[in-house]
């Protein structure tokens, strides 16, 4: 993770940022220690959906340095009913270049790098190499347990979410701890792939932003050095207004991390 070390000295927040990130500076948890390490981070958000949407523009309106935006997709009419990054003028546009222009806008001081073609494996590891922070806000298993295996070789901190109906799930991985669990320690690759989605099933848009919002909380925490809960599922049930917690421990035969330390 990067750090105010002395090869980052020359980096200092302005007058305008120290003002527009007066309620966080403010903040004895974090200060402006932590607002540097903002501004020096490289956060990749692969998915650019109902979970990417709220991710993004908190970390855009944070500070973070320089985000990473990978989504191919094109904006759908049926995606404004939860995807609140964009504009209904933004239909047919890549959503990866829609979410740039419009976190820019937000905040001109982020640095925005928008990946409109589909990440081959070695472009993904590359980009996760590069990354201090990964979000997974993706939809489909084969990516996700591609992006986890990244992040395991790598070992990038990766924040996973997902929400589907009424019921959202969190997970924090941090492969750079010793016997860490990863994503597929979670979810075993049994080769089954449940057609199982938002487009048939519905999903509120507010659970989608409940779990999008955990997971640039939890990305803020981290970069500024604060403890987080590791390897836990967070289970959100959005009918009752109830989370479960479940403590996840390694897979000793988990063909993805039980052979990297």
């Amino acid at each position: 993770m990067s750090s105010t070390d002395s090869s980052a000295n020359a980096v200092t927040l302005s007058d305008e940022e120290l003002l527009r990130y007066s309620r966080q500076l403010l903040l004895e948890p974090f200060g402006f220690e932590a607002q540097l390490r903002f501004k020096q981070a490289n956060v990749l958000i692969i998915g650019l959906g109902g979970l990417g949407s709220p991710a993004a523009l908190y970390l855009a309106a944070a500070g973070i340095g320089k985000l990473t935006l990978s989504d191919y997709d094109q904006l759908d009419l049926t995606n404004l009913q939860r995807q609140i990054l964009y504009r209904t003028a933004q239909v047919n546009e890549h959503k990866s270049q829609a979410a740039a222009n419009n976190l820019t806008a937000l905040n001109p001081h982020v640095a925005i790098k928008a990946l409109s073609e589909k990440l081959n494996m070695n472009d993904l590891s590359a980009q996760v190499s590069a990354a201090d922070v990964v979000l997974d806000c993706t939809d489909n298993l084969d990516t996700r347990y591609a992006i986890n295996a990244a992040c395991v070789t790598h070992k990038t901190a990766l924040v996973t979410a997902a929400a589907i109906g009424m019921e959202g799930h969190f997970t924090f991985f941090d492969p750079a701890e010793a016997n860490a669990p990863c994503y597929q320690c979670m979810v075993p690759d049994t080769g089954q792939r449940p057609d199982v989605n938002c487009s048939t099933n519905g999903v509120l848009g507010p659970v989608l932003g409940m779990m999008g919002s955990l997971q640039a909380l939890t990305t803020l925490k981290h970069l500024a050095g604060l403890d987080s809960q590791k390897h836990t599922l967070v289970r959100f049930d959005a009918l009752n207004l109830g989370f479960q917690q479940f403590k996840l421990v390694r897979d000793p035969k988990c063909p993805v991390c039980s052979n990297h330390e």
